[in-house]
């Protein structure tokens, strides 16, 4: 069967040409570079990559297939994806289905034999860029409208839950705000033994506080922190209330809430490598990313307890004048090494 032609088009008009696979139709989207060599499949269904059309700098995808045991969420939520080479026969004794089959099935449209080197390159120097990746020649101007119909503003609303969920367990009492929760982190609670209820984005702090939770966590989730100002207000309400965490975008909602502030990254953190200092224990550790946005400035009575070695940025923070504690990266990771995952027993430690 012949190959079909596809192009992925970046917003400054540098055109990559490659072979389309998954499902046959134009998708748009932020473009980010991710430098995982593994965890393709926990990448595709993380629902922080909601609206992102994500390349991945190692050339071989697909090697070991898609099994339905470490799905981050149910389907996956990425707008597109970009790879060096595509594999077509997948060898693992965990594999239930090709990567292309898994895509089309979920219509996700990827494109391969891409120059991705030259791609993260690019970005690198110029900075995240709304794509378009397509199977015709379209003129500039559609182009150009096509990209320009990229709006990433609700995102935390399309991934979240619906309706709020319970986990019965024998432990603390934990309400998780899902604004894009990954799986991992869920299981990460469960298995320390938490009573667990899940709530909607949406959810009031008035409606969550009447369960009576010992510890409140903020989840991850996609998208730029100012644009839910709503959820923000509600997150206020609830560290005046109960003890608070958070991991990535609930740390960044943490900030704004306290007073501090957020910003956007030129290329975002993407990848399972990215060292981080813990100020408290003088030790670094390798953790696994995945966020465009950082925290910029510190709210009143904050310290930072976890630091970027790459770029100095704050990975993690703690409120002196009450129990709030959060950290930017993603302890749980799924993909990457687990040597963080201690983070999820200090965050038990603030519930009361």
């Amino acid at each position: 069967m012949s190959k079909a032609h596809a192009k992925l088009i970046l917003e400054n008009g540098q055109v990559f040409e490659g072979e389309a696979f998954g499902y046959l139709e134009s998708c748009v989207g932020e473009v980010v570079f991710n430098t995982g060599m593994t965890g393709y499949q926990e990448i595709l269904t993380d629902p922080s990559y909601f609206g992102q059309i994500v390349v991945m700098t190692y050339p071989l995808i697909g090697n070991y297939g898609i099994n339905f045991e470490d799905l981050e969420s149910a389907t996956p939520k990425v707008r597109g994806f970009v790879v060096r080479e595509k594999c077509d026969a997948s060898s693992n004794f965990r594999s239930e289905m090709e990567i292309d089959e898994y895509l089309k099935l979920n219509k996700v449209m990827g494109i391969s034999g891409v120059d991705t080197r030259a791609l993260t390159r690019m970005l690198r120097n110029y900075g995240t860029m709304r794509g378009l990746i397509t199977l015709g020649d379209p003129t500039e101007a559609e182009i150009q409208a096509q990209i320009d119909t990229f709006d990433n503003r609700t995102a935390v609303y399309q991934v979240t839950t619906e309706t709020p969920y319970h986990i019965e367990g024998s432990g603390k009492r934990v309400a998780i705000m899902d604004y894009g929760v990954k799986n991992s982190i869920v299981e990460h609670f469960r298995k320390r033994g938490c009573d667990i209820t899940v709530y909607p984005a949406g959810t009031t702090a008035d409606a969550v506080l009447a369960s009576e939770p010992e510890l409140v966590f903020l989840s991850n989730g996609p998208g730029d922190p100012k644009d839910v100002p709503s959820i923000v207000g509600e997150v206020k309400k609830m560290i005046d209330a109960k003890p608070v965490v958070g991991i990535c975008l609930g740390h960044q909602l943490i900030a704004l809430a306290m007073g501090g502030s957020t910003g956007k990254l030129k290329f975002g953190h993407h990848g399972c490598n990215h060292p981080v200092k813990d100020l408290r224990q003088d030790r670094v550790f390798i953790t696994s990313q995945n966020h465009g946005y950082y925290v910029e400035k510190l709210p009143e009575h904050a310290e930072i307890t976890h630091k970027s070695m790459n770029d100095d940025t704050v990975e993690g923070m703690r409120l002196t004048d009450r129990p709030v504690f959060s950290v930017q990266f993603h302890p749980e990771a799924a993909p990457g090494p687990v040597e963080s995952d201690y983070l999820f027993d200090q965050f038990l430690t603030y519930a009361k």
